[in-house]
């Protein structure tokens, strides 16, 4: 854009001495639409910014047209390089199809008949060569909304899958409170008469188990349930997990689990347990898709948060950087897919957590995730 309004320029400097002062003129439409292109959107719509744009050319045009003795004419690169630029937003970005339509249209026509400003029998070539221009540039736009959809219907998909599993893995968890909780009803009827002060510990269980069921209920009925998997073994976390990553040392690149003393005295809840184990999972998937050859993994679990106020269980996992980096257009292990850690998003959130994945101090890659747990029952394992 900067060289186009430095041809603009020059051109008409050298020119303005055979027309007049008027000249200047045809730099206002190029201005108005460089403006129209770099200002943002928060400060003015993008259908606004092109039909301002559209509006000064074709009265550009239009007076070149009406004026039978024109003292200056001709059109600037500017001004048609950023009509494009506005056309391509225009056909890949705007949602509602009509008035896509309408301004794709109007900034067609505007590049197209640019070129009648000319008092010279090549204006019809140039008219001629700026079609295709356009139907280019329409062409790739179109193109890349095509692209733009497929991914939005790919990122819903990959959420809507997200919730079904944990709506799955919920179903198992709450079957094992009602369990727990029938059997210590069961066992405070038993002791009633034969040991009386230990009922009281007993409808406390059950009234702790009742609201734990409650908790994860509220999170199942924003979802819908549907074939039967797998899921963590409650309680189980950190063998499930040990698991996990001896495996992946096994076959990949070696990996160290290390569990802090204070994060093993906590009590998650048990879809927390299902999103602390898919996003090990998912982040030593991406380690062997993307950095196949890092020297080391470390996947470490600890607490974050206050001494005094809530703590929340902190997930990371950091690969080295690996020693020989992989080229730039390489196809990783598996695809590209892109879409993993949208669903570790979706899932690490609908639990209450949060999630962040970015390079590390050391070149290599970090993903964190923090999760809210409960303290410990006195006296438990956990």
């Amino acid at each position: 854009m900067a060289v186009l309004w430095v041809c603009d320029v020059v051109s008409v400097e050298a020119s303005s001495a055979y027309q007049g002062p008027g000249a200047w003129w045809l730099l206002a439409p190029g201005v108005v639409a460089g403006v129209a292109v770099l200002l943002p959107d928060d400060r003015l719509a993008l259908p606004w910014r092109a039909g301002a744009a559209v509006v000064a050319s074709v009265a550009m045009t239009a007076t070149h047209l009406v004026a039978l003795e024109p003292e200056f004419s001709g059109w600037g690169l500017l001004e048609t390089l950023c009509l494009l630029l506005l056309l391509g937003r225009a056909a890949r970005e705007m949602r509602q199809p009509w008035r896509a339509s309408a301004l794709c249209t109007a900034l067609g026509v505007a590049v197209v008949v640019a070129p009648l400003r000319l008092r010279v029998a090549d204006n019809i070539l140039y008219s001629w060569l700026l079609t295709l221009a356009v139907g280019g540039v329409l062409g790739l736009a179109c193109y890349l909304r095509v692209l733009d959809g497929r991914r939005r219907r790919a990122v819903v998909a990959v959420r809507q899958n997200e919730r079904l599993a944990l709506a799955r893995e919920l179903h198992d968890f709450v079957a094992h409170h009602v369990t727990g909780i029938v059997v210590q009803a069961q066992a405070a009827r038993t002791i009633r008469e034969t040991a009386p002060e230990q009922v009281d510990q007993l409808l406390c269980g059950i009234e702790q188990a009742g609201s734990e069921t409650l908790e994860s209920m509220r999170k199942l009925v924003r979802v819908l349930r549907e074939d039967d998997t797998g899921a963590v073994r409650p309680g189980e976390l950190f063998a499930e997990l040990a698991e996990l990553v001896a495996a992946f040392s096994e076959r990949d690149v070696p990996a160290t689990l290390q569990v802090a003393a204070g994060a093993r005295q906590v009590r998650p809840d048990p879809e927390v347990e299902t999103s602390v184990r898919n996003v090990v999972r998912e982040a030593l998937t991406n380690v062997r898709r993307h950095a196949s050859g890092a020297p080391s993994v470390l996947v470490r679990l600890d607490l974050a948060g206050p001494e005094e106020g809530p703590r929340r269980l902190r997930v990371e996992v950091h690969n080295a950087p690996p020693a020989r980096q992989p080229q730039p257009n390489a196809e990783p292990l598996g695809g590209r897919g892109g879409l993993g850690l949208v669903g570790l998003t979706e899932r690490t959130e609908a639990v209450g957590g949060r999630l962040h994945a970015g390079p590390a101090e050391d070149g290599g890659w970090r993903l964190t995730a923090e999760f809210p747990v409960r303290d410990a029952v006195a006296g438990s394992s956990a």
